[in-house]
């Protein structure tokens, strides 16, 4: 009877420490800095439509549309070797908060033990030497903190903001890879376009090597002609060189994204303008969407993190309480453990008051204070980036699709140059060196246009990422 009573006490000393933990934090009250930003982008086709508020984040599936591409993005997400890591942080992250927010409870454990021994005759009041046994067997829990001032609370809303903004960093990652295997994609095609036109420039250069050749044969051509002739082979020679090297580049690159060899099936044998355009931002997004953005959330996890850090700090100036109980049974012989009135039981609290630290505590609280100052300023500066990123991206677009326009129709006035000197040459009425710089115009531009459409392509999977992934205006 008398160890139940025991066993209630203990169980209501326990539930009454349970409660005293549920103290307030002496953290200050969070409030999110607002940057100074306009509410709407600088410059690009978002910013000429009616702001959507409400805009929520799409799916990257809703925005890559090429069938191959996800595939690859699908297998990136599942083996690339960084998202891996970022993910273990995130483990990582978490049992350590679980670490801390077991702090706020007290850890009970079972102990068994015995104790012998041995005074000698000349110290006994029996003037014999005596050996004494004592064993005991019980539930205890030592140093268990009081959580009066918040001070563990803090700590534990300290440890989950890392929890989160690791979470945050995670999927950061996550929306870079998804853009970097996009643009790898998208540049082995280009690449692969360029190989083919350089193959084509040099198949075609060897054909005109050989006809001024024969020209040279019969003295129509000079060995000027000839030489120059070679040489543009030998430049065209140069570029297929360069470019079967880049393209090798180009896959190892994709493949390493992926985290394995990529499949024949998976790389790109078509042309940049066969690869499935990605899917437009929507027209209207506000700025705000750039609080939503992984990094942007990251920072601000970290920001929190650091808030609550000071309320650790702050807690240091008052007492600190801590408390060690047993409960269960002892005796001097093993059979008699559990034997009736061998009922034991401690209860020994104990306060701790910082009287004299030196100013270490207020030195604390300042660097407490000081990080969370640091912090403020890299939250700021994360949403001012993410909006430089954003307005730069809308305005290259733009710039992007007239440069589109204005190379396509270069291309096409020197295709056009190209075959009238070429018929000029023929017929004798210009020289070699006028076909010349027409051949290299006409190669040049269509290079050119290679370059500009990729440009495009890869702007739109940059905005894509500046804005902290797909967005989609709320329904009417």
């Amino acid at each position: 009877m008398t160890r139940m009573k025991n066993s209630r006490a203990l169980a209501v000393a326990l539930l009454a420490l349970l409660v005293a933990t549920t103290g307030c934090t002496m953290a200050p009250k969070y409030e999110r800095p607002s940057p100074l930003l306009p509410a709407d982008w600088a410059s690009g086709p978002a910013s000429q439509a009616n702001v959507q508020a409400n805009a929520t984040r799409a799916d990257w599936r809703q925005v890559v549309t090429d069938e191959p591409m996800k595939k690859l993005i699908e297998l990136a997400l599942t083996n690339n070797r960084d998202l891996r890591v970022a993910a273990l942080k995130i483990e990582k992250a978490q049992a350590q908060y679980r670490i801390q927010r077991a702090d706020l409870f007290p850890k009970i454990n079972g102990t068994a033990g015995g104790d012998m021994n041995r005074t000698p005759a000349k110290l006994s009041s029996s003037g014999r030497a005596v050996t004494t046994h004592a064993y005991s067997v019980g539930l205890g829990f030592s140093a268990f903190e009081l959580d009066l001032f918040g001070r563990i609370q803090s700590l534990k809303d300290a440890a989950l903001e890392e929890y989160l903004a690791t979470e945050a960093s995670h999927k950061s990652v996550e929306l870079s890879l998804v853009a970097e295997v996009a643009t790898a994609y998208m540049t082995l095609a280009a690449d692969r376009e360029q190989l083919a036109l350089a193959q084509e420039i040099l198949d075609t250069e060897r054909e005109s090597l050989e006809i001024v050749r024969q020209r040279s044969d019969y003295g129509v051509a000079n060995d000027l002609d000839l030489s120059r002739a070679q040489t543009t082979v030998d430049t065209a020679r140069v570029q297929v060189a360069r470019y079967t090297a880049q393209v090798t580049e180009d896959e190892n690159l994709l493949s390493q994204l992926v985290g394995m060899p990529l499949a024949p099936e998976l790389v790109p044998a078509k042309t940049l303008a066969e690869v499935a355009p990605l899917a437009p931002v929507p027209a209207g997004l506000p700025s705000e969407v750039l609080t939503r953005r992984p990094d942007v959330l990251a920072a601000e996890h970290q920001l929190k993190s650091a808030n609550a850090n000071i309320g650790a700090a702050r807690a240091r100036h008052f007492p600190s309480i801590s408390i060690t109980g047993f409960l269960g049974t002892a005796s001097n012989e093993v059979n008699g453990l559990f034997a009736t009135g061998s009922g034991m039981w401690s209860f020994a609290p104990q306060i701790s008051l910082p009287i004299f630290q030196a100013g270490a505590i207020s030195a604390g609280v300042k660097v407490a204070e000081s990080d969370r100052d640091i912090m403020v300023a890299q939250y700021e500066k994360a949403v001012q980036t993410a909006f430089r990123e954003v307005s730069n991206a809308l305005a290259q677009g733009s710039s992007l699709t007239e440069q589109v326009q204005a190379q396509t129709s270069l291309a096409t006035a020197s295709a056009k140059s190209y075959e009238l000197s070429t018929l000029r040459y023929e017929a004798g009425v210009d020289g070699f060196l006028s076909k010349l710089d027409a051949q290299r115009s006409f190669a040049t531009a269509r290079q050119s246009l290679i370059s500009a459409r990729l440009s495009r392509r890869t702007s739109t999977m940059t905005l894509y990422k500046a804005l902290g992934g797909g967005w989609t205006a709320p329904a009417e």
